[in-house]
């Protein structure tokens, strides 16, 4: 049961400008985007879901003072009641937005716990190299298309087939590591930690900034989008 907070502040203020750019990355794929908030031992996880990549996006923030609570609200309402000015009052929420009806998404979240490192991941340069290749080759068989086979469905195949593929020596989809990108997540710089774990069938690929975890193969979050966009 979710219990009426007058008032959430957050330990650094930095993480509320964070949040908010986060926020407004899920709010550019999906303006009515809904956010579903689980609060417990001194952090705030905020997950969403990017509809152009299938997965789910996970922001955590550190919170001051003791909150439990799991509630799912408007995304964008959220980004409003969001104090990031620490001379506009402390950083964090004043009080939470109303309470939604939470997506389907929103009852398939990951395990809080089990979760184990696997190895074969390529490091963030590595990455970047390849999500680049990838926008590349998608942009060059489009372009390749001919005019009575430029459809929707055409494009679709060509990004099924493109952001499917596997980075490295895992199961990871390409799809996530460009959903971590498009989301601030991922750092193209050497020594930038990115990690691989596993709980059960759950994929989560793991940055300072943020995660992206999704189902393995056969249990996906749904239809897999195409989407092109800057990497």
């Amino acid at each position: 049961m979710t219990v009426p907070l007058r008032s959430l502040r957050f330990a650094d203020a930095r993480e509320a400008a964070d949040l908010a750019a986060f926020l407004g990355r899920l709010l550019h794929y999906d303006r009515a985007a809904a956010v579903r908030l689980q609060a417990g031992g001194g952090v705030l996880a905020v997950f969403g879901r990017p509809p152009s990549f299938e997965v789910l996006a996970i922001r955590t923030v550190r919170l001051s003072g003791g909150h439990d609570f799991d509630v799912t609200v408007s995304a964008g309402e959220l980004l409003e009641a969001l104090n990031t000015d620490e001379a506009g009052g402390p950083a964090g929420l004043s009080a939470l937005p109303a309470a939604v009806t939470g997506p389907p998404w929103a009852g398939m979240l990951p395990p809080r716990g089990g979760w184990q490192e696997r190895p074969g991941l390529p490091g963030p340069v590595d990455l970047r190299t390849e999500l680049t290749g990838a926008v590349a080759e998608f942009r060059s068989r489009d372009a390749a298309l001919p005019e009575s086979r430029r459809t929707r469905a055409e494009r679709d195949l060509i990004g099924r087939d493109i952001w499917s593929r596997t980075v490295g020596d895992t199961e990871l989809p390409l799809r996530a590591v460009h959903a971590a990108q498009s989301l601030g997540f991922l750092r193209p710089a050497p020594g930038f930690p990115v990690a691989l774990l596993t709980a059960g069938p759950w994929l989560r690929l793991r940055t300072p900034f943020g995660s992206i975890a999704l189902r393995g193969a056969g249990g996906g979050l749904g239809t897999l989008a195409v989407t092109v966009g800057t990497v």
